[in-house]
C-alpha cells in the first residue's frame, strides 16, 4: 500500500515531501489538499465520507479507502478532523499502517484535554507529534493563507508542509500544547466578535431599525475592520455558505470553556456565544456559516 505515491509531479531538488497523508477533507482539508498538491507533495487523502475525498484523486491525490492505507508508507501524517474524538478514531484506525518515526501534525482545534491523550497516542507508538492548529477558516485555506500555530519538535519536511497550506508559521516551542492553548484564544475572539454582529443586527431589526444603517453607521469608522464586514455581509446578504459552520463555533466554544474552567478563568463571552450557537442550531442552522448565529436572536422563530 505504500508504494503507489504519485511522484511524477514533484520538481527535483524542490522541497516536496514524497508521501504526505491527509485525514479529513472537509471545509478546511480540501483546501489544504489543494495547496498541498500546487506545491508538488505527494498526496493520499482519506475521509470518513469518501465522496468529500473523490474529487481530489483528479488533481493528483491518491484516495485511500481507510486511514490505515492512507498513512502506509508515509512521512507526515496530518489530521484535519472535526474534534479530539474524531481524530482518536482516525489514528487509532490507521495503526496497521503507521511506523515509529513518522511525524504527525494535529491541525484541527481539538482542545487541551483531546490533545494530552493524542500526544500519549504519539508516545505509544513512537511517533513524532506535533501540535499545529490553523488560524482561518475555508477562504483561506483554499488560498493557502492560514496562519499555523506550531509547537513541537521542528522537522524540514513540515516547514515545506506549512508553507503550502499557510503565509505564516508561528513557532511556539517545542513542546505540544501552547499552539492549542493559543488557538482557543484566537478561535474565541472570532466567534465572540461573530456573535456580537449578529447579535447587533438582530437587535437593530428587532427594534424596527433597518439593519443596513446599522452598516452604514459603522463602516468606515474606528469600529470598522474586515472580518465585521465580511459577518456583517453574511447575514445582510443571506449568504450562510459556510466558511466556519455554527455547530463548529458551539464546539469550539465549549472546548474554550472547559480549558478555562480548567485554569480558573471566566469566559463569559464565550459562554453566552455558545447559547447563542447551540439555538441556531435547534433552529436548524447548524451546517450555515456561524454568521448564521444571527438568527438566534429571534428565538421564538423556528
Amino acid at each position: 500500500m505504500g508504494g503507489d505515491w504519485r511522484t511524477g509531479r514533484f520538481r527535483k531538488g524542490s522541497d516536496a515531501v514524497s508521501a504526505v497523508a491527509l485525514l479529513g477533507t472537509g471545509i478546511m482539508g480540501s483546501g489544504m489538499a489543494r495547496n498541498l498538491l500546487r506545491a508538488g507533495h505527494g498526496l493520499r487523502v482519506w475521509n470518513r465520507t469518501r465522496e468529500k475525498a473523490a474529487s481530489l484523486a483528479a488533481e493528483g491525490a491518491v484516495v485511500a479507502d481507510t486511514p490505515a492505507e492512507a498513512v502506509a508508507g508515509a512521512e507526515v501524517v496530518l489530521t484535519m478532523l472535526n474534534d479530539g474524538a474524531a481524530v482518536a478514531r482516525a489514528m487509532t484506525a490507521a495503526v496497521p499502517g503507521l511506523h515509529a518515526g513518522q511525524v504527525w501534525a494535529q491541525m484541527g482545534t481539538v482542545g487541551v484535554a483531546a490533545l494530552d491523550e493524542l500526544g500519549g497516542f504519539a508516545r505509544e507508538h513512537g511517533l513524532v507529534f506535533v501540535d499545529a492548529p490553523v488560524q482561518g477558516t475555508r477562504q483561506p485555506a483554499e488560498a493557502g493563507t492560514l496562519v499555523v500555530l506550531t509547537s513541537g519538535p521542528a522537522d524540514a519536511r513540515l516547514d515545506a508542509v506549512f508553507a503550502a497550506v499557510g503565509n505564516k508559521i508561528l513557532r511556539l516551542g517545542d513542546e505540544p500544547g501552547t499552539a492549542t492553548r493559543l488557538k482557543l484564544a484566537t478561535v474565541g475572539y472570532a466567534i465572540t466578535v461573530t456573535a456580537a454582529v449578529g447579535e447587533a443586527l438582530a437587535l437593530a431589526e428587532g427594534l424596527g431599525v433597518d439593519p443596513e444603517l446599522f452598516a452604514e453607521a459603522v463602516t468606515g469608522g474606528p469600529m470598522d475592520n474586515a472580518y465585521l464586514q465580511a459577518k456583517m455581509r453574511a447575514v445582510l446578504d443571506r449568504d450562510f455558505a459556510p466558511n466556519f459552520t455554527v455547530q463548529g463555533a458551539a464546539k469550539d466554544t465549549a472546548l474554550i470553556a472547559e480549558a478555562a474552567a480548567e485554569a480558573g478563568i471566566a469566559v463569559d463571552l464565550a459562554v453566552a456565544a455558545r447559547a447563542r450557537f447551540e439555538r441556531a442550531d435547534a433552529q436548524g442552522h447548524g451546517a450555515e456559516d456561524m454568521a448564521a448565529g444571527y438568527f438566534a436572536g429571534f428565538p421564538d422563530t423556528p
